[in-house]
Formats: C-alpha cells, sequence, structure tokens
C-alpha cells in the first residue's frame, strides 16, 4: 500500500514550514512502513541541487494532492506532485525538485525510476492534481505504454510511462521575469508541441468578456487595474499608489483550469476528455507584516474573481469538455459544460447560448457515451451563480452532442460510475452538498 500527502504551509502563510507530503509504502499484511520517499530532497539525494542556499531545510508544503496510479506489469506507482508554499519564493532559489512533477517509483522499494517537473520554481499553485491517467496509443505507428497528467495550467503533459520520456517534444520557452524584489523565477518553463491547451491561458484584451459594449468597457477598467500577460506572467506587488497596479490577473487563477476531477480516457479510440473551467484570479503580493514571519512577501488576491456587476471577466465558455485525440495530439472538438453561467441576470437576458458551467465534475466514458455533471458546492472551490449545477448529461463521446439529460435533487460530488446486472446496465453517481446530503443516485433504462 502506498499513501502520500499534502503538506501543509498554504499559500498566505508568512511563515517558512518544512512540512512535505512524502510518499510512503506499508506492507498491507502488517501496516509496518517498508520505504519512504522524500519529495523534498535531503541532502544526497537527486534533486537536493535544485534548492540552492539549503531551502530544502525549511521550504516544503508538496505532496499528492489526490490519487496515485499504478502499472502492475512495470511495478511503477506514479505520483502527482504539488507546488511548494506560496506565491512568492525568493526564499527558496532553483528549480525545487519535485515539486509540480510527476515522480515514478519502484513500488517494492520506493526507489525514484524517472521524475519529470512540469513547472519550474512554482509561484502560482499550478499543480498536478489529478491522478496521471495510464493508457496506451498509437503514435506515428508505434505503441507507447503513454501517461497522461493534466496540470491546473490546462496543458496536458503526454510521457511514456516506462522512461518519463515526452511522446512529443516538450520545449523550454522564456516567460516573463518577476518585478518582486527577491524573488528569481525560472527564466524557461516547458510547453508541450502537442497537445494544445485545453483551456485559456494568459490574460489579453481579446479575452475580455464582450456581450456588451458596456459589459466590455466594465471588463477592460478591471483589467487595465492589473498587471497581464501569457501564461506565467509572475504575481506582482499591489500598490496603493495612484494608477498603480492590483497584483497580476492570471488565467488560469489558482482554482485552476484542471482540477482533481480533469479527465477520463477512452482505451479503444485513444481520446483523452479534459474537463476544465475558466476562472481567472488575481496574484497580489504584499510586504509580509506578521512580527514572526519568515517570508518577505505573502499573497494578497483571491481566484475566482468576478466585475463589480457580478459578472464573469472573460468570454465564455466557462465550463467546458475537449476531446483530444492522444493518438496524434490533436483536439477534435470542444463543447460547453451546462449553462449555469446563462442564469447571472446581466447574461439571462441576452438570450444566450449554453455558456458552460464553472465546477469540478468528473467524467464518465463508457463505450458511446461521457457522462458528466456540472459539479457541486461542496466540491466546486466556491459558491455562486453559474459555479454548479444540477443537470447530468449524456454526450454523444464522438461529437460532444448532448443525447440525454435529468436534473438531480443536488449537483454531483465525485465521478460516476458503471456496471451491469442481469443484463441491465445501471449508471450511479453520487450526489451532495451545503444544503443537501449525500447520497447515490442510480440511473437505468426501463
Amino acid at each position: 500500500m502506498i499513501g502520500g500527502i499534502w503538506g501543509g504551509a498554504g499559500d498566505r502563510s508568512p511563515v517558512r514550514e518544512r512540512d512535505p507530503g512524502n510518499l510512503r509504502g506499508f506492507d498491507v499484511q502488517t501496516g509496518d512502513l517498508v520505504w519512504t520517499f522524500h519529495v523534498t530532497p535531503r541532502p544526497g539525494e537527486v534533486g537536493i541541487e535544485t534548492w540552492e542556499s539549503d531551502a530544502w531545510e525549511y521550504a516544503g508544503d508538496m505532496g499528492s494532492w489526490c490519487c496515485l496510479s499504478a502499472d502492475l506489469e512495470l511495478g511503477h506507482v506514479y505520483a502527482p506532485l504539488s507546488a511548494p508554499t506560496g506565491f512568492f519564493g525568493g526564499h527558496r532559489p532553483g528549480d525545487n525538485l519535485f515539486s509540480n512533477s510527476v515522480v515514478a517509483l519502484d513500488a517494492e522499494t520506493g526507489d525514484r525510476v524517472w521524475h519529470y517537473q512540469m513547472i519550474h520554481h512554482g509561484i502560482w499553485e499550478y499543480e498536478n492534481m489529478g491522478p496521471p491517467i495510464l493508457g496506451d496509443i498509437t503514435v506515428d505507428g508505434e505503441r507507447i505504454a503513454a501517461l497522461m497528467q493534466p496540470n491546473k495550467n490546462a496543458f496536458l503533459f503526454v510521457l511514456d510511462r516506462r522512461t518519463g520520456d515526452p511522446v512529443w517534444p516538450i520545449v523550454e520557452r522564456p516567460v516573463p521575469p518577476s518585478t518582486v524584489p527577491g524573488e528569481l523565477v525560472s527564466p524557461t518553463q516547458p510547453f508541450p508541441t502537442r497537445p494544445a491547451p485545453f483551456d485559456r491561458q494568459g490574460m489579453s484584451e481579446d479575452d475580455l468578456i464582450d456581450f456588451t459594449p458596456e459589459m466590455h468597457s466594465e471588463a477592460l477598467a478591471f483589467f487595465e487595474q492589473h498587471v497581464t500577460g501569457p501564461l506565467y506572467t509572475p504575481p506582482s506587488i499591489v500598490s496603493s499608489e495612484p494608477g498603480g497596479t492590483k497584483g497580476t490577473l492570471s488565467a488560469p487563477g489558482s482554482w485552476g483550469s484542471a482540477n482533481w476531477n480533469t479527465g477520463a480516457f477512452d482505451p479503444e479510440t485513444g481520446i483523452y476528455y479534459a474537463v476544465s473551467h475558466t476562472l481567472p484570479g488575481v496574484d497580489g503580493i504584499v510586504p509580509a507584516t506578521d512580527p514572526e514571519a519568515t517570508f518577505e512577501y505573502v499573497r494578497e488576491g483571491s481566484s475566482p474573481i468576478w466585475l463589480p456587476s457580478g459578472l464573469p471577466v472573460t468570454k465564455p465558455p466557462y465550463g467546458r469538455i475537449t476531446a483530444i485525440d492522444v493518438n496524434t495530439g490533436e483536439h477534435l472538438w470542444m463543447v460547453p459544460n451546462g449553462d449555469g453561467m446563462n442564469d447571472l441576470p446581466l447574461l439571462a437576458e441576452l438570450d444566450l447560448p449554453p455558456l458552460g458551467t464553472a465546477g469540478r465534475p468528473t467524467a464518465l466514458v463508457t463505450a458511446t457515451l461521457l457522462f458528466l455533471g456540472e459539479g457541486s458546492d461542496a466540491i466546486s472551490g466556491t459558491s455562486g451563480v453559474g459555479m454548479w449545477g444540477t443537470t447530468f448529461r449524456a454526450y454523444d463521446k464522438a461529437t460532444g452532442e448532448v443525447v440525454w439529460e435529468t436534473e438531480l435533487d443536488s449537483g454531483t460530488t465525485t465521478g460516476p460510475m458503471t456496471y451491469m446486472y442481469e443484463g441491465k446496465q445501471y449508471v450511479v453517481v453520487a450526489i451532495g452538498g451545503s444544503e443537501h446530503p449525500p447520497e447515490w443516485v442510480a440511473l437505468a433504462l426501463p
């Protein structure tokens, strides 16, 4: 049995805490601890050099937020690891392994087989949240044992799970420098050449909501109050000076576009279904004022954010499904999931098509259909109009067309499952919320 845990300093903590969520292997017969893998390397271990100035001694907060995956034939366990502490990383110079990485471990010994770091020196809370999905794909006639890892930044990293090598090139591209004193961000970050991102990355004026001139003007005024730019534009200092900026407007925000719910893979077709939402956030940095603070700066911001009118900042869709052929790395189709944002009073007047529901629902793919709810206020990260819903749908997995839907008593809290009993197929989904007790709902044809 192998387990991990998330560390605990948090994004606003002013105190350095070495609280990594190390990975541990236990004997299932006795419960004895067999091995421990240090997610923050220690002296003599691979990666120690990526924590400059001996930052490994006090920095941490990494761990495996969600689920591990395993290949029984190879004997490997794959752990998706989270970001290190904070939106300011001046106290931890270097790339900071094994943060924001997938690590393959030998299940019997806990030894590292390979690792791949998706983000160097993370300061955006972009993490490998969901479990790595393991599946076999065919690329240019070659059968590949693949690992598909979504990140909160809207990239799907596709690796050979035997070696950790990228299936398609992942290139290091220059990213903006930080303007925060003492912050040394990595000058480059890894960008997959395939597949393309499955949700919005970075913020520009073209991304702003524009259903009416008034809406666009409000969004533009908000936009101009912040530092903006492409993906990996660093958090910035909040200014109190007239005309000063109020932090960095980031997309995705710290809630990510992908999250623990993202991803269903069809082993028959090699299609990966990315479930995501568009929720920008503000990453502002202010000097720490706590007398016991050991960070120079802490975060002042929020994610997601809304305009003063209550509208979202960006154009739709706000919740979507993207079908990706992992055999080719190409997007096949994208459709909004739900129409929750249409319920916002200012948008309800406009008779718009479905705009998508921002939430964290989990998909189930079957022989012909993709089943998906709209999430729940219990797990959406925040509550409010357009942030979750009670509709449960079946999509044609080949086209994204809705072929059936029903209203449940509450939002979905985890992934649906399916089984056969006495010749009939059932789909069971868990629901619940802040005002509804948790329960299972079973669905089947008459």
